[in-house]
């Protein structure tokens, strides 16, 4: 974070003298080479800093015996780069190298033999090897315990480093627990404005945004935000992750404006105070496409993945992680455009990277599995997303402890796509095993419960058991309005799925109310030409078709199709939607011509966009067979 051309011309400058006046073998050049490699670091450029501590251990290899100790620093330095780069067996090499000579060279209780386990745990925490993680975490903790004293920083870090491997692990409540004693050494060690306590907060932050605690979860970030703008200058990079924890929040509240704003400030820092290729200008370039991805501006989106996937591709090698989720949120986009081929093509890559860089049980690579199952399931190929559904749950379940949240995510997927199969009695099975698990790990108001509540409701609509389909749309709708913003998108689902019950049941005025009230906080909350926005005309307009209101069907089809044809690129899906229902209410209205010509659209698109088998290409032709008189039941 601090000037590091002029520290890189300063030790270049002190290299020059010594290449001149000492031998090529000499510990000093290593040890100015050795500060070259920090540099080059802590701007993100890897290979750099590889070839710096490479020419430096060189040296001191030659230079000193076996089990030296800064040779056992010269290959932790060396594993660390290794893990920044995501070569992740090269880095665990290099550690236990590292470890092997301090083993040897030191006392049992020695503090860098504790840096030792630490650093070899956070390779497999990032290899996603929790339980190996915790295993070394705890051994260097241990030693910390017994060699300082109680409120010694260094056991801070262990107790953040342990609740962060929890965090990762989905047990947040002993992950709050560890910070919370990080939290007690920084209040009684430190002074109050000290960058470690915002570090903690930070943490403290991050578990509770995980669990849906959002209150909590900005209030904890704000003082972090606190520490850092006192310390700071206005610009200064240190204030980037404290806007980016913000901004995460009010995304995952459904701010998106205003995490759009605190992204772009985290940019603004970035584009001033970084290398154009570093790859936390990267992440910004990331973060700020998944505002615009979220508030429906696919092309904005694309812009800055892109970006980011060039520091990307210029700056890692080519199987690092990063990569893939860089592939992963373009992915995102396409899928939400509609476009599946190219949100296939994406995800793939992602997967060939992680199948390569990964262990077989990396839970990254379920939620690769998990993307993929997730396009299938919109392209209408069930079979396929049910197979790359069981490929994830397979690895959760291996690898996650059998209450664990994202377990209970695979189940909700697989849940959905037996309802879309129509095979109902296994929906309920799979929405039921992921709601018992959410409601014993989870707080009773979390808005994943009421996703739950929301998908089980949908079930019992789609086998006419209205009066249980209202039941759980309460259900879900009560958590909803107690634990979120009035704004918040998941209300406008909320109040969707309960008009389609009203809307089943005949009750189309009521429908109607709530569909409206579903179309209020999507005008308010989302840009104009927002799918979702689209999706809300839509079924509106179905209910004033069931009511034979053909004017007033039509005019909200028309807004829909407006929608989509500025938001989408054309020949996707949802195009097709919207040319059916226009097609059908020309129907309804007697106007066969009409009707013929946007059905044909809406035929043309599915053929060209969906697999052969989509029910929705059936539906179509049938309908067609319908206007032409022919004598085959509509399907809406």
């Amino acid at each position: 974070m601090g000037d590091y051309s002029k520290a890189l011309e300063l030790y270049e400058k002190a290299i020059k003298i010594y290449e001149k006046a000492l031998p090529s073998n000499h510990p000093s050049l290593a040890i100015s080479y050795g500060n070259i490699a920090v540099v080059y670091k802590n701007m993100g450029s890897y290979s750099k800093a590889l070839e710096f501590n490479e020419k430096a251990h060189k040296i001191l290899k030659k230079a000193l015996p076996p089990n030296h100790p800064h040779l056992a620093a010269s290959y932790n330095s060396i594993g660390l780069v290794n893990n920044n780069i995501g070569d992740y067996s090269k880095a665990l090499e290099f550690h236990e190298k590292s470890l092997k000579i301090r083993e040897k060279a030191l006392p049992p209780n020695h503090p860098d033999l504790a840096t030792s386990y630490n650093n070899i745990a956070g390779v497999y925490k990032n290899m996603g090897d929790y339980s190996k993680a915790l295993e070394f975490y705890e051994k260097s903790l241990q030693i910390r315990e017994e060699a300082l004293p109680p409120n010694h920083p260094d056991l801070a870090t262990s107790y953040n480093n342990i609740a962060a491997v929890y965090y990762k692990m989905g047990k947040y409540f002993k992950a709050l627990e560890f910070n919370e004693k990080t939290r007690k050494i920084n209040e009684k060690a430190l002074p109050p404005n000290h960058p470690n306590s915002a570090s903690c907060y930070k943490n403290i932050g991050l578990v509770y945004n995980k669990m849906r605690n959002y209150s909590k979860a900005l209030e904890f970030h704000e003082k972090a935000l606190k520490i850092y703008e006192n310390a700071l200058p206005p610009h200064h990079p240190g204030l980037t992750q404290s806007y980016n924890n913000i901004a995460r929040v009010s995304y995952t509240m459904g701010d998106y404006s205003k995490a759009l704003a605190f992204y772009k400030k985290t940019l603004q820092i970035n584009q001033k105070a970084l290398l154009p290729n570093h790859p936390d200008l990267a992440s910004s370039y990331n973060n700020t496409g998944l505002a615009h991805n979220n508030m429906g501006d696919y092309s904005k989106a694309l812009e800055f993945h892109e970006k980011s996937l060039v520091i990307r591709e210029e700056a890692l090698p080519p199987n690092h992680p990063d990569l893939a989720t860089s592939y992963n949120n373009i992915a995102g986009v396409y899928k939400n455009m509609g476009d599946y081929s190219k949100a296939l093509e994406f995800y793939e890559k992602a997967l060939e990277i992680y199948e390569k860089a990964l262990p077989s049980n990396h839970l990254d690579l379920a939620q690769s599995h998990n993307n993929i199952a997730g396009v299938y399931y919109k392209m209408g190929d069930y079979l396929k997303g049910f197979e790359f559904h069981e490929k994830s749950l397979k690895i959760r379940e291996k690898a996650l402890p059998p209450d664990h949240p994202d377990l209970a995510q695979s189940y909700n997927n697989i849940g959905e796509v037996y309802n879309s199969t129509g095979d109902y009695s296994k929906a309920l099975e799979f929405h039921e095993k992921s709601l018992k698990i959410r409601e014993e790990a989870l707080s009773p108001n979390h808005p994943d419960l009421a996703q739950s509540y929301n998908n089980i409701s949908l079930v019992y609509n789609n086998t006419g058991d209205y009066s249980k389909a209202f039941e759980f749309y309460e259900k879900s709708l009560k958590i909803r309005e107690d634990a979120l913003p009035p704004n918040h998108p998941d209300l406008a689902q909320s109040y969707d799925s309960i008009s389609q019950v009203y809307n089943n049941t005949g009750d189309y005025s009521k429908a109607v109310e709530f569909h409206e009230k579903s179309l209020k906080i999507r005008e308010e909350a989302l840009p104009p030409n927002h799918p979702d926005l689209a999706q809300s005309y839509n079924t509106i307009g179905q209910v004033y078709n069931n009511t034979s209101e053909y004017s007033k069907a039509l005019e909200c089809y028309e807004k829909a199709l407006q929608i989509y044809e500025k938001a989408l690129p054309p020949n996707l899906p949802d195009l097709a939607q919207s040319y059916s229902n226009i097609g059908m209410t020309y129907f309804g209205k007697g106007d066969y011509p009409k009707a013929l010509s946007f059905l044909e659209k809406a035929l043309s698109i599915r053929q060209n966009s969906l697999p052969p088998t989509h029910p929705s290409i059936k539906t179509t032709i049938d309908n067609i067979k319908y206007v032409k008189k022919e004598n085959v039941n509509v399907f809406f």
